[in-house]
């Protein structure tokens, strides 16, 4: 059995642990409980995501913030009802549910900011520079971008999608699941030649 305190001690990558994800605004007003209900499954998938993207992300750009992570079917479940930005139950397995779902649909999201870019975006920033260095160096599933700091929804899963969505003009889909990007690879690279150097990791 876990309990609560030794469920957020436990590492996750790196960078994180837990209890990075459990967080909820949501919850702490409304007073649902944000606690996985297969703990061992989402365990596994966030470490997965933490190792794959958001390790890496954070040894090359410096501290990410996590704005949501993990959500009970519960929590998730009453945002969708109650129109507080949470998408309906069945289209977050795999995303901010970590332990619902088949294996087609197994893996791990967070929505996040990325300062280091944020502060770029603020001064006129293409989001698709930030979108397309992801795409050629990390191993995600989907992103979808958002105006308030170039916050992003980024997924792993062990079934990849590799699609790219914005709510930032130009607004839509990027990059459909399974499709060629639509730049070649010179051009992505020429848009984030001055982003630092890539900082992947080497787990023993």
């Amino acid at each position: 059995m876990w309990s609560l305190e030794a469920l957020g001690r436990v590492r996750l990558g790196r960078h994180f642990y837990m209890r990075d994800f459990l967080h909820s605004e949501i919850g702490n007003f409304h007073r649902i409980q944000n606690i996985p209900e297969h703990p061992d499954i989402a365990i596994e998938n966030g470490r997965a995501l933490c190792e794959n993207l958001l390790d890496p992300l954070q040894e090359t750009f410096g501290r990410i913030a996590i704005r949501s992570g993990y959500r009970s079917p519960e929590l998730n479940r009453f945002g969708n009802e109650h129109g507080l930005n949470c998408a309906r139950n069945d289209a977050n397995h795999g995303h901010h549910i970590w332990d619902r779902g088949g294996e087609a649909e197994r893996g791990a999201g967070a929505s996040l900011v990325i300062p280091w870019f944020a502060d770029r975006y603020a001064q006129g920033r293409d989001w698709r520079d930030l979108a397309w260095w992801i795409h050629d160096h990390l191993p995600y599933s989907e992103m979808c971008f958002f105006p308030t700091l170039c916050a992003m929804n980024l997924c792993w899963r062990a079934h990849s999608r590799r699609r790219i969505s914005s709510y930032i003009a130009p607004k839509g889909v990027l990059l459909t699941a399974g499709a060629d990007p639509s730049e070649p690879k010179r051009e992505r690279q020429a848009r984030y030649a001055d982003f630092p150097p890539f900082r992947g990791i080497s787990y023993p």
